[in-house]
């Protein structure tokens, strides 16, 4: 690949990144330049990075395209910044590198917002947030880290699961690390792991969709704040999204795709996490 632009205050940092970023990285996205709300205005587009694979946060609609808590609030950031919304489907593990090499503008992406993650990222406040568990059948016994020993645990890859996990399990426990939320989760189901690493949501869904196999949470690893993710140069735009979700939240806004999606108005939004 062959760079014919200069490189910019965003572009340089990203360099590094851009290797691993280009494997996963679809050819027909057009890398996204803008660093402020003026730019993006001008520009007519907000390019948006969004999970698809983590519903009701993100999913994907009948049409298969993108579809949920955040493709909601991101529709909403477009419409308050007065342009057209363009989301790309992103993944855990290529969240990061997506936005480092400019293929989208922000991510808002049910991306918890933690001390690791804030080295390389920008995250403006807390749009949404969620609780994150060890999940297994009522059967298996486990009520601390140390009964983790000798237990199979399914996890996504680079997630903030995968993390809290990694800090507590003892040696002899084994984690299986997999693409994403989806694929962990028919790993449990399937058999293949006893326990996994995943939020509220999953835990819903397990609930409702698999009710015979008595899925529980057994250890809450995080009280997860999410957070938009942007370039670090990119303050203009963090700030401005800073105000867009404190305006959103007062007028109620956020709170009602909340209902959408989760069938309950939100609770207060937890504060920013200090490190």
């Amino acid at each position: 690949m062959s760079f014919k632009t200069p490189i910019t205050r965003r572009s340089f940092g990203a360099l590094a990144a851009l290797g691993m970023a280009a494997a996963a990285t679809p050819a027909l996205i057009t890398p996204a330049d803008a660093a402020t709300p003026d730019e993006i205005k001008a520009r007519g587009t907000l390019q948006v990075g969004v999970l698809t694979d983590y519903p009701p946060f993100g999913g994907t609609d009948a049409n298969q395209k993108p579809a949920g808590y955040d493709a909601d609030v991101a529709a909403l950031m477009a419409k308050a910044l007065g342009v057209k919304l363009d989301l790309v489907p992103v993944t855990g593990p290529n969240r990061i590198p997506y936005l480092l090499t400019n293929k989208v503008d922000v991510l808002i992406a049910t991306f918890g917002i933690t001390a690791e993650r804030s080295k390389q990222v920008l995250f403006s406040n807390p749009y949404s947030a969620l609780t994150i568990y060890v999940l297994a059948p009522k059967s298996l016994k486990i009520t601390g880290p140390a009964d983790l020993k000798g237990v199979t645990i399914g996890v996504a890859r680079a997630s903030t699961q995968d993390t809290g996990i990694t800090a507590i399990a003892p040696p002899g426990t084994e984690i299986r690390r997999f693409d994403d939320d989806a694929t962990t989760l028919q790993a449990l189901i399937s058999g293949q792991v006893q326990a996994m690493g995943a939020s509220n949501t999953i835990l819903a869904q397990l609930t409702k969709d698999y009710p015979k196999m008595q899925i529980e949470p057994k250890i809450t690893l995080k009280e997860q704040a999410n957070g938009m993710a942007f370039r670090k140069a990119d303050t203009a735009l963090r700030d401005w999204a800073n105000t867009f979700i404190a305006k959103a939240e007062k007028d109620g806004e956020i709170s009602k795709i909340n209902e959408r999606w989760f069938g309950q108005p939100l609770k207060k939004l937890p504060p920013m996490p200090t490190f």
